[in-house]
């Protein structure tokens, strides 16, 4: 497996070295970060679509891109085996080094897994309940379950993908929005905690770099939502849990211009103040990822998104969202190599400055 995680003299050597425009990269946390990253969400389970993924992340990175983000469920494991191959590869090839990319990946889901020839209960059966990973109550209708028994067999079985020591990002995935339905508000905020207590005993193992959470609905709800879950609470418990240096530094949300609510939407508060959750997180010191930036290609179509800067429709939709104020880098789902060419001719440009970002929502919601 390979050793090491993203460092600040790694990312800033990989953002010098990579030819494209410096200020695509953003420092957080001392990492320097594209603000492009990869996402590797879609796609069949079978080989052909792991040929691609693999390519299409050993192109990004070749690109310029060293955010890399995926997840257990997705593709059932094989996603995160694509992810391990093509950074097993670049090193092979002395192209790259461990330290200079960002990984990031999920747990959280029920999953199983498109290697093994069993169906999906089969699998659950034989490999979480006989062993005793998970028990009778577990699993929610949501098919999540966030036990620290099950959490820690998950972050075990991804390295083991990844074929990596450490990550440097684990997301608990969707906790809300899998459990509220079947738990009361006062259950899961214990589970969280529990949760929390887990992954700082994998930071202090190695195992992880930081962790946070991977979210649809919990950020970006009004407060009377079943789902809703105050980001400043959020970072008070991680505080509780683990102090001052505590490992929960990033949240992961849809944005796009269909999806605004991030931005515009006041859905937080800061000390009693309502904030959108991009500044609400900027307070905070949280990093934001983001998900859906081209709805599925959905916003590619013709006439869907608003016209400027004369950009092609998805430079349009990838500057957009880079260029907001809290957020680190949109997260593109990529396979092709015509795609990831296409959406990465976006590294060639620099993100707005905030006068041109403010000025492009103010026309736009004018």
């Amino acid at each position: 497996m390979i050793s090491g995680f993203a460092t600040p003299e790694g990312t800033k050597q990989f953002a010098q070295n990579s030819g494209v425009n410096q200020d695509n990269f953003k420092e957080f946390e001392n990492l320097t970060l594209s603000n492009i990253g990869i996402g590797t969400y879609l796609g069949d389970p079978d080989t052909r679509t792991d040929e691609l993924v693999s390519g299409a992340v050993k192109q990004s990175i070749l690109s310029g891109v060293n955010v890399i983000d995926t997840a257990i469920n997705y593709r059932s494991q094989k996603a995160e085996r694509s992810v391990g191959k093509a950074i097993s590869e670049l090193i092979q090839e002395n192209k790259i080094s461990r330290d200079q990319i960002f990984v990031s990946t999920k747990n959280g889901y029920v999953t199983n897994d498109a290697d093994v020839q069993l169906g999906f209960w089969e699998y659950v059966k034989e490999e979480y309940t006989q062993k005793g990973v998970v028990k009778e109550g577990d699993i929610t209708s949501g098919y999540h379950c966030m036990t620290p028994a099950y959490l820690s067999d998950q972050l075990d079985r991804s390295l083991k993908n990844l074929d990596l020591e450490c990550v440097d990002l684990m997301y608990l995935h969707n906790a809300v929005e899998g459990q509220i339905k079947d738990v009361s508000r006062e259950q899961f905020l214990q589970n969280l905690q529990t949760v929390f207590e887990l992954y700082e005993q994998k930071r202090d193992e190695g195992k992880i770099k930081f962790y946070g959470m991977a979210t649809w609905e919990c950020f970006r709800v009004s407060t009377d939502n079943p789902q809703y879950l105050s980001l400043e609470d959020t970072v008070n418990m991680a505080k509780k849990v683990g102090g001052e240096n505590h490992g929960f530094k990033f949240i992961q949300l849809p944005f796009n211009l269909y999806y605004d609510q991030a931005l515009l939407g006041k859905t937080q508060t800061i000390q009693n103040n309502p904030v959108s959750v991009l500044e609400s997180a900027t307070r905070l010191g949280i990093g934001v990822f983001t998900s859906v930036p081209l709805m599925q290609g959905r916003l590619l179509q013709p006439g869907v998104m608003p016209e400027f800067s004369d950009l092609k429709p998805s430079m349009r939709a990838l500057q957009f969202i880079r260029s907001s104020p809290g957020v680190i880098a949109p997260l593109v789902g990529q396979k092709s190599a015509e795609h990831v060419s296409e959406n990465l001719e976006v590294m060639k440009i620099p993100p707005y400055s905030d006068e041109e970002f403010l000025s492009l929502v103010k026309k736009l919601t004018s």
